[in-house]
């Protein structure tokens, strides 16, 4: 598989304004582009004379096996790509055995996701509102539909400047809509991104609302969007059972640090208090071995995953997750590793 091809295929085929939505970062775009460049970055010193006859991926996150540390991040509007949207992307991830992280701003509600694949580990992605009821209301929603983890993203006090969507004028394509926020009572979800953030999101959040989330239901708590070891910890001490390493990929704040860059900062200040993801640029197996070199303990890949669901729908969700699966397996295999963990740091030089 050719991620660029995929990509490119995707290109041509998507109308520009959804292709762009999900292409594009802020501003320059430095961020976006570093992020995919910082992993090369680091280079691997791999072992020889190792016994790699057999190579097991397996790992747990927050206490669920999973077959391999490469999972699905928050996107929204899945609807933009596929028509059956995040029910496809669903039933791709559950064939893979991959954790689906299904967004707030999806373009289908969080139970006929969970419908769609009943026994698919599956996170739930949320922002807090202005509105508090509402944030409580997805999560108890969440949680009856048997999702496993809130994560918390905190890198969005508003949008960032994002230049291709000015240019279009982005708005969600008429039938579409805020699936998980339509049917509250009172709720008005724009078709416009910035308008629908700049009204419902809480600028003002701290910790505190990571220890509000933590005691608002039996879901562990995810904080993604953290480049710093002090806000990692800091989250740690609220509550949080994890940190995802993200800038969200590049579509916040541009000129942010990468997120391959952040990931050893994050990881030494959490240390063994809560288990250390991370995103962002992520594109091959060797990626993900360096990764885990640094600490990580499962990656989460975004938009490939919205190329694949767009050629191939969930078929092509699952062959993406299987080929990443299986470039993990080899680039293990190569740096003389046979399980995740046997990788660590002294793997870069």
């Amino acid at each position: 598989m050719d991620l660029i091809d995929l990509e490119a295929r995707a290109a041509e085929s998507l109308p520009p304004a959804s292709y762009d939505y999900i292409a594009g970062g802020a501003d320059d775009e430095l961020t976006l582009a570093d992020n995919v460049a910082a992993w090369s970055r680091y280079r691997i010193r791999p072992h020889v004379l190792r016994d790699v006859s057999s190579v097991d991926l397996s790992t747990t996150l927050l206490g669920t096996r999973v077959s391999a540390p490469v999972h699905i991040a928050p996107v929204a509007y899945h609807r933009l790509v596929h028509e059956e949207g995040e029910v496809a992307t669903a039933r791709g991830a559950a064939a893979a055995g991959a954790v689906l992280t299904v967004s707030t701003m999806a373009t289908t509600s969080i139970e006929d996701v969970a419908a769609a694949a009943p026994d698919g580990p599956r996170w739930f992605q949320l922002y807090v509102h202005v509105d508090r009821d509402l944030t409580a209301w997805l999560v108890e929603r969440a949680e009856v539909a048997g999702y496993r983890a809130l994560v918390l993203t905190v890198d969005t006090p508003r949008i960032g400047s994002r230049r291709r969507d000015g240019v279009h004028g982005f708005v969600l394509p008429e039938g579409l809509e805020l699936a998980n926020i339509a049917s509250y009572p009172g709720a008005v979800a724009s078709a416009s991104t910035v308008a629908y953030a700049t009204a419902s999101f809480d600028p003002s959040l701290t910790t505190e609302a990571v220890a509000w989330l933590a005691g608002l239901s039996s879901l562990p708590v995810v904080v993604k969007g953290v480049l710093r070891g002090d806000d990692a910890r800091a989250c740690v001490e609220a509550g949080a059972r994890a940190v995802l390493v993200s800038n969200h990929g590049g579509r916040q704040l541009d000129g942010v640090i990468a997120t391959a860059d952040a990931l050893a900062e994050v990881v030494d200040a959490v240390r063994a208090d809560a288990e250390v993801y991370v995103d962002g640029g992520v594109r091959r197996g060797s990626d993900v071995l360096r990764a885990l070199a640094l600490g990580a303990r499962a990656v989460f890949v975004g938009r490939p995953v919205s190329w694949a669901l767009h050629e191939g729908g969930s078929e092509g969700v699952e062959t993406l997750l299987s080929w990443l699966r299986e470039q993990t397996a080899l680039a293990f295999a190569l740096a003389g590793v046979a399980s995740c963990g046997d990788v660590s740091r002294d793997l870069l030089g």
